[in-house]
């Protein structure tokens, strides 16, 4: 009893063949409204009298083929096309920085010129010296604030210049202590 069992869960659970089914192409066009309803549809109120004879109404087939879609010609280049107007460059994001009063822009000066002349000391000690490879990291990324903090110097922008020489500053001490 329960070797049948088993079998015919087996069967059960497989299953049959797999089918693969298709849909149907879809109608392209769209079908007409029926004009005059079919002669079996009107009214048998006339059946002693003589039929009408209108013409027998056309229905289009149901079952027709879907015609193919019109084919649209493909564009031919022009021989001279024409330039396309280029569009104007775009102005460079404007640099949002802190306003600083003139007394706080000279003390983030003054650090931000300490923290440059610190950092480039801190990698002289590296010249010369056999460095690994998180050495080479840290001496270009040292390298890479430097050049940043001196660009915002240039354009003034202190709280930048500040953030990137300590970043800089931080980094060589680091170099530092690892050599």
């Amino acid at each position: 009893m329960f070797a049948l069992l088993a079998c015919a869960l087996a069967l059960g659970v497989s299953g049959c063949q797999r089918r693969t089914v298709q849909a149907a192409p879809p109608v392209i066009g769209t079908p007409q409204p029926i004009e005059n309803p079919p002669p079996a549809a009107q009214p048998a109120s006339n059946a002693g009298s003589a039929p009408e004879t209108s013409p027998p109404a056309t229905q289009p087939a149901v079952n027709s083929a879907p015609k193919p879609a019109p084919r649209r010609p493909s564009p031919t280049p022009k021989e001279n096309p024409e330039p396309e107007p280029s569009a104007p460059p775009k102005p460079a994001a404007p640099q949002m920085s802190q306003q600083l009063s003139p007394a706080d822009q000279a003390v983030y000066e003054r650090k931000t010129n300490e923290d440059v002349a610190a950092a480039e000391k801190n990698l002289e000690r590296a010249y010369g010296r056999e460095l690994n490879a998180p050495q080479h990291d840290l001496v270009d990324k040292i390298r890479g604030f430097l050049g940043q903090a001196r660009e915002a110097i240039r354009a003034s922008d202190w709280a930048r210049a500040r953030n990137l020489a300590q970043k800089a500053y931080v980094l060589s001490v680091e170099l530092a202590n690892s050599l």
